[in-house]
């Protein structure tokens, strides 16, 4: 009960607040006319869709791999990229031809 009191504080609002707020119950006719957004704005839901898009570099997979402690510490040594880092050397190694930008 504390912490609750406490977020709602932090944001400004108390638990008197929202027991003043004063708004209608729906309608059953509002309710059987109600629509997704998506129905109502529909050009402006396919602009916001975000995708890959064409010509984008193919996406790499995630998985879990566990490595030794001193081999992560090399390469997070090296700053940032260092996932990259250790994909361009797991491609050396293999004898990979290195994927086209």
């Amino acid at each position: 009960m504390k912490r609750t009191k406490r977020r709602e504080q932090a944001r400004g609002y108390t638990a008197a607040d929202w027991d003043t707020v004063d708004s209608s119950e729906l309608a059953k006719e509002e309710i059987i006319r109600a629509r997704p957004f998506g129905g109502v704005f529909p050009a402006l839901v396919r602009s916001s869709k975000k995708g890959r898009g064409p010509g984008k570099k193919p996406a790499k997979r995630l998985v879990s791999l566990r490595l030794s402690p001193d081999v992560l510490d090399h390469f997070k040594a090296k700053g940032r990229g260092w996932q990259t880092k250790i994909d361009e050397t797991l491609r050396r190694a293999a004898k990979l031809q290195r994927r086209a930008s």
